[in-house]
């Protein structure tokens, strides 16, 4: 009885803002088993995310408790007169407020009072069923109980894979198996309409293609099914650095181009990142250096401001004979032209090298520097003007200080399927450049969110007048136009997809790139 008097008293929440025209006893014959409240604590949670750059409040939030509770909250802003956004939260990482609405409902995927649907591992078959809300972190752990993991991950597992499959999914081992979006068999989905629908390649596949890399606009993941690979026990961490650009970026392209080659001769993860500022390179993202032996940039003879350094693995299961993997090791490292002397390497089990940032996470928490904005910007940039970038970024608007890690490697466009909603620079491999920073309030003017903001607007400004044709991975913008530009060919199809699935605009409203077709949203000015 509670329950329903808590669903009545949101529910009649709606209808005194938006102005549903329905009798409010009525809407129980909607049968929501989840919890839609008001709570104050839920408000305020569903209001922010990670990046704290961005506030604002939904008028109720949805814990479902199955596929079909959010499909009976879409249908019902769908056909409701007046209508109301509704938009899909995993763990909160967006950085700009695009899991946010401020005139309907976030619907709360991840966390308590999530889904009761079962993790289900088809051991053989090699795939995993999974609650879209699910964290990536427990997909790891249920499958390493059969001695199985997925192919492709992000750094952080504290995500949802709804959430990571709406952008793409991408870390060191994209080269290889392509982003998470390139190795998902089949999806259960709740389109705008309110309709529940299984999708794959065979079936259904405009919706599929749509949903992957579609930035929540064509429907709510309720339901993945992932690819699986035998996971490895161990794993050999390398780091190399260098001090020319040009050779750091040969050696990361040579690396992705083995992806087609024998496990023995190629690496599994292939990731860099840019050292401008000495304090860098002990920083958090790169605590495997041991904080009593520091890396002094000045002791490499490395003649510049700046240092390159490349990460790559090598997985290798318990029993694997050691000399073999030293071996494989040193054949492909004997290839490339790092500083002589400035190898760091050690073996760790798989999954703590895949739970990395998560240890870096809690020593940052302790110190209370995790809850702090992050004005992240992430950057997919042609092979053909890396070079370019590095001179008027790297060596030039950054200057030498930062306050997080600038990670940068490349990867393999034919891993990417060109029918998903991703936008992708139109060259055979393309970078990642992502600039992870964090703003403190410590005094110190070049780290404030005012200062990295206006970097952040430098480079892309630097970008569009060298005309280096950059595509926004986990995309923000604030005009139609600016989204238009970012699709370029592909709009007219994102147009005709949300026209199929989402006629009337409800779903993810914070990513700002249809303006919602009910109601008076306090963002119509867009």
């Amino acid at each position: 009885m509670a329950a329903k008097l808590l669903l009545l008293f949101a529910i009649c929440r709606l209808i005194t803002i938006v102005g549903l025209t329905l009798n409010p006893t009525d809407l129980f014959r909607f049968g929501i088993h989840g919890q839609l409240t008001t709570d104050a604590h839920d408000l305020k949670t569903a209001s922010g995310d990670f990046g704290k750059l961005t506030r604002s409040e939904p008028l109720a939030v949805l814990h479902p408790s199955s596929a079909s509770d959010v499909a009976k909250l879409l249908r019902l802003a769908y056909e409701s007169a007046p209508g109301f956004s509704v938009s899909a939260r995993g763990h909160g990482h967006s950085i700009n407020g695009q899991a946010q609405t401020s005139n309907g409902v976030v619907v709360q995927m991840s966390g308590s009072g999530r889904s009761s649907t079962p993790v289900v591992v088809y051991e053989k078959l090699m795939y995993i069923d999974v609650w879209g809300g699910e964290l990536w972190i427990d997909v790891l752990r249920s499958t390493l109980k059969y001695g199985l993991a997925p192919k492709s991950w992000t750094d952080y597992l504290y995500l949802s894979v709804g959430g990571t499959l709406s952008n793409a999914g991408i870390s060191g081992q994209a080269f290889n198996h392509g982003p998470q979006i390139s190795n998902v068999h089949e999806l259960d989905v709740v389109t705008g309409r309110g309709d529940i629908l299984t999708c794959s390649m065979d079936q259904n596949p405009e919706l599929f293609h749509s949903v992957l890399g579609g930035l929540g606009q064509f429907g709510i993941i309720t339901r993945a099914r992932i690819a699986l690979e035998p996971s490895p026990q161990m794993v050999r961490w390398i780091r190399v650095l260098y001090s020319n650009f040009s050779a750091f970026t040969h050696d990361q392209e040579y690396l992705i181009s083995l992806h087609d080659q024998p496990q023995s001769q190629k690496f599994d993860y292939i990731e860099g990142f840019v050292i401008v500022d000495e304090g860098l390179i002990n920083n958090w993202r790169s605590s495997f250096f041991s904080p009593n032996n520091p890396v002094k940039i000045t002791s490499l003879g490395a003649g510049g401001n700046v240092l390159y350094c490349l990460e790559i693995t090598k997985n290798y299961h318990d029993g694997a004979n050691p000399e073999a993997i030293d071996q494989e090791v040193e054949a492909l490292l004997k290839k490339l032209n790092y500083i002589p002397a400035s190898m760091f390497t050690t073996d760790l089990p798989y999954v703590d090298f895949l739970d990395r940032v998560h240890t870096a996470e809690l020593k940052l928490r302790s110190k209370g520097l995790w809850e702090v904005p992050h004005p992240w910007l992430n950057l997919f940039v042609p092979k053909s003007r890396i070079d370019d970038f590095d001179k008027g970024v790297f060596k030039g608007i950054l200057g030498n200080k930062t306050s997080g890690p600038i990670l940068i490697y490349p990867m393999n466009k034919n891993k990417w399927d060109e029918r998903s909603s991703v936008v992708t620079p139109n060259e055979d491999v393309f970078y990642l450049v992502a600039l992870l920073r964090s703003a403190l309030d410590n005094g110190e003017e070049t780290l404030t969110l005012k200062h990295l903001s206006d970097v952040n607007r430098k480079i892309l400004n630097f970008c569009k007048e060298s005309k280096i044709e950059v595509k926004q991975y986990l995309p923000h913008y604030t005009t139609q136009k600016e989204w238009m530009d970012h699709y370029g060919d592909k709009w007219s199809q994102i147009s005709r997809r949300k026209l199929e699935f989402d006629p009337r605009h409800i779903l993810a409203t914070g990513q700002r790139i249809f303006e919602p077709s009910f109601g008076s949203d306090p963002r119509s000015s867009w």
